[in-house]
């Protein structure tokens, strides 16, 4: 593989800097008076993807938009799962010969185990004040656990285009939108996540680089391979979401949708997610650009792949 990144060690030392430059606590995000105004969508159009369901009223857009939220950071939550061990196992692997690196990546799963808690407070917060039930899909702990089973290749792939996509859908659809009256708390919560994941896509690429450079072409195929299974089953899971959205949907409106409305909120919803949650991240530029130098030969396989998420 071709280096991104000329000097690692220097790219280690910036990461760090950058990390202590914007650190925060959970406590200073959620809680007290930092309450989710429910009177507000959380997530942008582009992501949550409700207007065009002609079935559902303006209140009942709201509270699947708001449903829409709790799901978009549970998700996030349960990918951080399986993120920290990843991290933990890659500095096992590499040792302490580079321990401004060693410190740079517990850093990094420091900050993912942050997000955890910071999501679980959040879920905590958005079970007292909407009114009804919802759920994820779990257990978190298995779905982790499956993930981790794949090649180190695949599941450091999968890691590097969701950091990217993480960083994507707060700037091109959250930071200065004025335009849609989202829940300035919900927003906040988006913008702190950002503030470190942005140093994480540094650290991503060099995970894998470092992979890459011990491994030889019949490992790098295998790990390749296993990213694209884990598109699919990151696909899977979000089509069960769909799933538990309408049923959570179903609850807080008190209403049982017709066949019909099912089918068109299904349809709508499950495009969101695909876009969202993949197409989203494994059509950005710099996943392509680091993909495209690990598996020069895979890139056509991947531009096809996300042609099905990008609709």
């Amino acid at each position: 593989m071709t280096a991104t990144l000329i000097n690692s060690t220097q790219s280690y030392e910036q990461a760090l800097h950058r990390a202590a430059k914007v650190n925060w606590r959970v406590e200073d995000i959620i809680g007290e008076e930092k309450r989710l105004d429910f009177t507000k969508r959380f997530l942008p159009e582009v992501l949550a993807r409700v207007n065009d369901i002609q079935c559902l009223n303006e209140r009942e857009k709201l509270l699947l938009n708001q449903i829409r939220g709790n799901s978009y950071l549970h998700i996030f939550g349960l990918v951080e799962e399986f993120i920290v061990p990843c991290v933990i196992n890659h500095v096992k692997t590499t040792g302490l010969a580079d321990i401004t690196a060693t410190q740079a990546l517990l850093h990094f799963a420091e900050e993912e185990s942050k997000h955890i808690r910071l999501f679980r407070r959040f879920a905590e917060e958005f079970k007292l004040g909407f009114g009804s039930r919802c759920e994820g899909i779990g257990p978190v702990q298995d779905i982790a656990n499956a993930v981790l089973q794949h090649h180190p290749l695949g599941v450091v792939l999968i890691i590097l285009y969701i950091e990217w996509m993480t960083q994507y859908h707060y700037l091109a659809s959250v930071r200065d939108n004025y335009s849609e009256s989202l829940d300035p708390q919900f927003c906040s919560l988006l913008r702190h996540h950002w503030l470190e994941e942005a140093q994480h896509t540094t650290l991503d690429t060099l995970m894998v680089e470092q992979l890459v450079a011990t491994l030889d072409q019949t490992e790098v195929v295998a790990g390749v391979a296993d990213f694209f299974k884990l598109i699919e089953f990151i696909n899977g899971g979000m089509m069960a979401q769909v799933q538990l959205d309408l049923a959570s949907l179903s609850r807080a409106t008190g209403r049982q949708f017709t066949d019909a409305e099912k089918q068109e909120i299904q349809a709508v919803q499950e495009k969101a997610y695909r876009w969202t949650f993949i197409g989203s991240g494994i059509t950005h530029a710099e996943f392509v650009k680091t993909f495209g130098q690990v598996a020069p030969t895979e890139q056509s396989q991947l531009a096809e792949v996300a042609q099905a998420y990008c609709h």
